[in-house]
């Protein structure tokens, strides 16, 4: 190890560590406007242990787990972590990163030194008492999200993973599209495909709320790519377009209704007819859009608070409504009698398992699916892209930050 540090941008020879690397950093007296929260700085890089990889980061994308780490609410994530046994008074987040393999642990056979890598964000402790062959990894009570539930995320020059976070990275894509697509598509994947019977195939009709995003692009392009028929809702004409030249059959845009939010109270005859009306209009352009009567049989969901009484509304009989956010607030109202009546399932989900991560790498090693970039930023410019992403003025796609590449 040499106590040299390396500008961002360069890294010093393969193998070789330095003391000390930049990184993006929080702390909880920076809490507040993410543009304002993250702070550049020097720190130690990460020893690692038997069956850990230490990562040089060639680009990080950003997601919203940075936005709330950032605020420092509805969790405050350095008390959190701290209570993990994690020893640091700051955070690094990114959950979202492709890189080399920099050095492995004595026990990592999966992965060796100079391997390109996308990494995925899912955590677990494969010693849990709850961590066994009847349960999926994503199941046990110790899994998190790397980078959130984790201190060493993406936005450092290195980041600390485990072994099994490690996958090999698709040669025909660029450093910055390759850090820009594990966490939102194997999320999506997960959503769309890992809960049976309820998955896409020839011909499901899907509404994919923010299809415009990272996550909504991700879940279009898997929806189309499985034969399905997505249909995105977005709130802008620029959205709209982006939506259908990725895969969307077509698009509803939100700003045309007003119903969004907590329902009425039920005892209230006018206004709960006021929100049926409505939630029957946008229910009617779906299926003009479908070119038929159905209604969608998956609804694939992220907002939360402003629109779950719609998905679940809409939802077809023997349907799912599948969730992995609350991006608009988590207290979502159900009608229950739409819920029981026709038997839809309210399912959440989080993150991926590793069939999840290794089918969605398929997909793209495969060119089925293609990484949207919305805007590369350099390293000195997350917060600002994260305040993008908070104010929702950020464009379609994938948000992703240059660390060790040079576009």
């Amino acid at each position: 190890m040499t106590d040299k540090i390396y500008p961002i941008g360069q890294l010093p020879k393969i193998g070789e560590i330095p003391e000390l690397m930049y990184a993006a950093t929080l702390r909880k007296n920076k809490y507040g406007e993410p543009k304002k929260a993250f702070t550049i700085e020097k720190v130690p890089v990460p020893v690692i242990g038997k069956n850990e990889v230490l990562i040089a980061v060639m680009a990080a994308g950003v997601n919203y787990d940075g936005v709330w780490a950032a605020l420092g609410k509805p969790v405050d994530i350095i008390k959190q972590n701290q209570r993990k046994g994690y020893k640091e008074e700051y955070q690094i987040c990114g959950s979202d990163a492709s890189g080399i393999v920099w050095k492995i642990g004595e026990k990592v056979t999966n992965v060796k030194i100079g391997d390109e890598v996308v990494i995925s964000c899912g955590v677990w402790n494969i010693n849990a008492k709850d961590f066994s062959k009847s349960k999926t990894p994503m199941e046990s009570n110790s899994s998190g999200i790397w980078g959130y539930d984790t201190n060493y995320g993406s936005f450092a020059q290195f980041s600390l993973v485990k072994d099994f976070q490690c996958y090999s990275k698709p040669k025909h894509l660029s450093w910055e599209e390759s850090s820009a697509y594990m966490l939102t598509g194997a999320t999506a994947y997960r959503q769309l495909m890992g809960f049976s019977p309820n998955i896409v195939s020839k011909n499901t009709p899907v509404l994919i709320w923010g299809g415009a995003g990272g996550l909504g692009s991700m879940a279009i392009q898997i929806t189309a790519a499985l034969k399905g028929k997505p249909i995105a809702v977005v709130s802008s004409k620029e959205k709209e377009e982006y939506c259908k030249k990725i895969g969307a059959i077509g698009t509803i845009n939100r700003k045309k209704y007003s119903h969004w939010g907590r329902l009425p109270n039920i005892n209230n005859e006018i206004e709960m007819n006021k929100w049926t009306i409505s939630a029957k209009k946008i229910l009617s352009e779906f299926q003009t859009i479908l070119k038929d009567n159905l209604r969608p049989m998956i609804v694939f969901e992220h907002s939360g608070e402003d629109t779950i009484p719609t998905s679940v509304f809409m939802c077809g009989t023997g349907g799912m409504i599948v969730i992995c956010g609350g991006t608009s607030g988590y207290n979502a109202d159900v009608d229950l009698r739409y819920l029981w009546v026709k038997q839809k399932r309210l399912q959440g989900s989080h993150f991926a398992n590793p069939s999840d991560c290794e089918g969605i790498n398929h997909l793209v090693k495969e060119k089925k699916i293609k990484p949207m970039i919305s805007k590369i930023y350099k390293f000195n410019e997350i917060g600002v892209a994260h305040q993008k992403l908070k104010d929702n003025k950020n464009h379609p796609g994938q948000m992703t930050i240059q660390v060790g590449s040079k576009k």
